[in-house]
């Protein structure tokens, strides 16, 4: 259930397509050497796993044979995630009568029927190559042996974190190896993951209340008030856009609805989440997950709540959500080396700043471009101005294709709009660090630098650079930077050093 693309304030019913299980279609594609290594060690996995749950050798033979058979002709026709970063190409709304053809043999009134009392009015579908060409195959009564070997593969590894620790450890093994992770999460830490899950929003107040002072509040408030009206000045500015693109544009940051710190409330079904201490750990989180399903069901053709947060306030992390035109910046991002009061204005606007910043130009970028200051889907750009934005993107992917992140190559495409954000938001925070009386380029440009400093195996840098619409941390900063002029006078980087760039080859979009 998520809102209409054609209609952002209201929730209506998508049909996604059944998970694959490798990371991606490209480890399916013929040439790929890790793609069948990670499938051997799933398969591994699931014949230590099954017999936990009494499942014979010959059945859990059979239902793996049909399980990967039925995997490798999925991928072929489902989304890619560089596909799936393309927004606008995912709205395929279908009528209820219409959608119900390409699937003649699933019994789906009977099935809204029982589970919502009617059924739908209609569909939309991202994924409508897999619907149209697949669909019809894999839910078949001749399919029926492969979507019931799928069910009961499904209906065990569903369970695995809340049965025995042997088992938990056992259905982490093909995560652990995807990952590079050499042992199991200590069992205390599972313990509290588990807890997390249902009760996210409410553990994040209780961070917000311990860790994010009202004084601070106000001051990213202000510091969002001030990126906003300097990214305005930077849109009046932007002479390739035609005046009336320009002004379509100012009209969309100016509705931008900023949210920063933590939600006003939780969400309505937390009231409902109560443990039954007489009860299992599998009841409990059963109980858990029909309120979950029901609350979902129940935004069914219901407007949107704008009040609601797609992730916790102690979660390291923000977004820009462009169906409804917002701004989210939870606490635990609000905090150093992101964003300290007793940090330089430089440092904070090189850090939260620059965060900010690029928010506000997901509202511009390759997917957010095509959403109007309601959220809807909706071309406002004239035509040789979004020919000039196409072109100014193009620049940006060429920057980071192929570059190379621990032996794997970036896809400069699947990261484009991460990568415009990223830009948009450093231009934006340095303007706005130049207007301080403290002003340093240095600790501006250290500060950036420093926010995406991570720590990670060679193995998921290698799988986030085939599944993560952001490019690695390290090329978020060498990349980018380049592209400043004040990057080149402030560390005196000549023709001939590392990172030089030549003029001509620099790009700023917004």
């Amino acid at each position: 259930m998520s809102p209409d693309y054609m209609n952002a304030q209201m929730n209506v019913l998508w049909g996604e397509a059944p998970a694959h299980i490798l990371p991606d279609t490209t480890y399916y594609e013929e040439g790929n050497e890790k793609g069948p290594e990670l499938l051997a060690i799933w398969r591994q996995m699931m014949e230590k796993l099954l017999p936990k749950f009494d499942f014979s050798e010959e059945e859990i033979k059979d239902i793996l044979d049909k399980v990967i058979a039925s995997d490798a002709e999925l991928a072929k026709y489902i989304l890619s995630n560089e596909e799936r970063s393309e927004y606008n190409k995912l709205y395929h709304p279908y009528e209820w009568d219409d959608f119900k053809a390409l699937v003649p043999e699933l019994p789906l009134d009977t099935f809204f029927t029982e589970v919502i009392g009617q059924t739908p009015d209609k569909i939309i579908v991202p994924e409508e190559r897999f619907w149209k060409e697949f669909a019809p195959t894999f839910y078949s009564a001749a399919n029926w042996e492969t979507i019931h070997a799928r069910l009961k593969l499904g209906a065990a590894v569903d369970w695995t974190l809340f049965l025995t620790e042997e088992i938990r450890v056992l259905a982490g093994e093909y995560g652990r190896t995807i990952a590079g992770i050499p042992e199991p999460r200590p069992k205390e830490k599972a313990a509290l993951s588990l807890a997390e899950v249902p009760y996210s929003q409410a553990l994040g107040l209780w961070y917000a209340g311990e860790k994010f002072s009202p004084e601070a509040k106000a001051d990213v408030e202000h510091k969002v008030a001030t990126m906003i009206e300097v990214y305005k000045d930077r849109l009046e500015k932007a002479d390739w856009l035609a005046p009336e693109t320009r002004e379509k544009a100012i009209v969309k940051l100016n509705v931008i609805t900023p949210h920063i710190g933590y939600p006003e409330k939780l969400p309505e079904t937390y009231a409902k989440k109560i443990i039954d201490e007489s009860k299992t750990l599998v009841e409990n989180a059963q109980a858990l997950y029909e309120i979950s399903i029901a609350h979902t069901w129940s935004k069914w053709n219901q407007p949107v709540d704008r009040s609601e947060w797609h992730m916790p306030a102690n979660m390291v992390n923000a977004y820009y959500d462009p169906q409804q035109n917002q701004i989210v910046f939870p606490a635990a991002i609000l905090q150093a080396p992101f964003y300290d009061l007793h940090q330089s204005s430089s440092a904070n606007y090189g850090g939260i700043g620059a965060v900010i910043a690029h928010e506000i130009s997901h509202a511009f970028d390759t997917n957010g471009a095509s959403f109007d200051e309601h959220g809807s889907l909706k071309d406002w750009w004239k035509p040789e101005d979004y020919e000039a934005f196409t072109a100014r993107t193009q620049k940006v992917i060429d920057q980071f294709e192929g570059q190379d992140s621990y032996g794997a190559k970036i896809n400069g495409k699947l990261t484009v709009s991460e990568n415009v954000a990223d830009l948009g938001g450093i231009a934006a925070a340095l303007e706005a660090a130049k207007k301080e009386e403290d002003f340093s380029a240095e600790e501006f440009f250290t500060n950036f630098a420093r926010i995406w400093r991570m720590k990670a195996r060679t193995e998921y840098m290698q799988l986030l650079a085939s599944v993560d619409v952001h490019a690695p941390g390290k090329l978020r900063t060498n990349v980018q930077l380049p592209n400043f002029d004040e990057f080149f006078e402030t560390f005196d980087v000549k023709e001939g050093d590392g990172m030089w760039r030549a003029p001509e080859d620099r790009v700023i979009i917004w």
